[in-house]
């Protein structure tokens, strides 16, 4: 007979965030996470333990009915994502969305868990999106079929919210994109810049997951036991797609960032230009300037009443002059 599930004596399981008992027809009952939780063989249990908790890392790492690797997943540092399976256990660790007090962050998070056919135990270092919202869901009335089926909603429940960041993301480029065309595009390449950084992050957490679920998905199926049975093929189609979004509004995020860059390169050369026109139109008066300042005898309007109004005229008729040479060649337009 399988185990009914922790034995932990009398006492309350250090770390502890929450608990489920999942019974036989599905239905979810929180349990007290300030009392020990009783072992039975109906049903089965999720267990979230928060990892900064020193006294839950030294009761995971001496977690009964788990394998040594399973225990490593789930105490080990924050580095990379994986899934394992073997016949009687699945584990590993996935990223995750953060959340905070305000709701869901764009931080990406890892998320450890480990599951036999009558639990899943998880584990996280920092608050996750996803298993919270799984848990409002039980909360709600959700019905589970399976173990597998708990860690199937916490995939879902990731990929619903990057994909709702992905929407918002549309959202905002689409209003940027509108401002390009109005020309009014202050403050925007930083924005995309950050919206840049935010794909690329969700495309690099993305594919790993994705890779995972292929891998588990090449698997025979029939070498895990039914209730450890994940929907590899459809979360990996999901991921799939989700992961073709985020790609392709990383790449409009660079497309519009060029757009950006490319209005304000012919705002510069119209500044340029308009900057060379005017110093071609003052080298003739500098020129004339010049000559007329070297105080040389034989200077022409020296010893004239009007001399220096002469030089005046001569400047600005020069300047004229150049302008419309400049006009006729057509160096003038904009």
């Amino acid at each position: 007979m399988p185990s009914p599930g922790p034995t932990v004596g009398s006492d309350p399981l250090p770390g502890l965030v929450w608990a489920f008992r999942i019974h036989d027809d599905g239905g979810a009952e929180e349990l007290a996470v300030d009392r020990p939780i009783e072992p039975r063989h109906d049903g089965w249990l999720w267990l979230h333990f928060n990892l900064a908790d020193a006294r839950g890392c030294a009761f995971l790492k001496a977690f009964p009915d788990l394998p040594e690797e399973a225990i490593e997943a789930l105490v080990g540092p924050d580095t990379h994502q994986q899934l394992q399976a073997d016949s009687a256990c699945v584990y590993g660790v996935i990223a995750d969305l953060g959340r905070d007090f305000e709701g869901i962050t764009e931080e990406i998070r890892l998320l450890h868990f480990a599951m036999t056919e009558r639990c899943l135990v998880s584990a996280r270092r920092r608050a996750l999106n996803a298993v919270e919202a799984t848990r409002q869901a039980l909360r709600g009335g959700r019905r589970l079929e399976s173990v597998a089926s708990l860690l199937d909603l916490i995939v879902d429940h990731i990929a619903d919210a990057i994909d709702r960041l992905a929407d918002d993301l549309a959202v905002q480029m689409d209003r940027i994109e509108e401002r390009i065309l109005d020309r009014e595009t202050a403050g925007d390449r930083q924005r995309l810049g950050a919206f840049r950084r935010t794909t690329v992050r969700l495309h690099r957490q993305l594919s790993g997951l994705r890779a995972l679920f292929h891998r588990l998905e090449a698997q025979d199926p029939e070498a895990l036991s039914p209730p450890l049975r994940l929907e590899a093929g459809r979360l990996s189609q999901r991921l799939d797609g989700l992961d073709h979004e985020i790609d392709a509004l990383r790449d409009r995020a660079r497309l519009l960032q060029d757009e950006i860059s490319s209005q304000l390169v012919e705002e510069t050369n119209r500044n340029l230009r308009a900057l060379s026109i005017v110093t071609i139109l003052f080298l003739p008066p500098t020129l004339m300037a010049g000559f007329f300042g070297m105080n040389l005898k034989g200077m022409a309007f020296s010893d004239h009443d009007l001399g220096f109004w002469s030089g005046v005229v001569a400047s600005v008729v020069s300047s004229v002059a150049t302008y419309l040479v400049l006009r006729w060649r057509g160096l003038t337009r904009g």
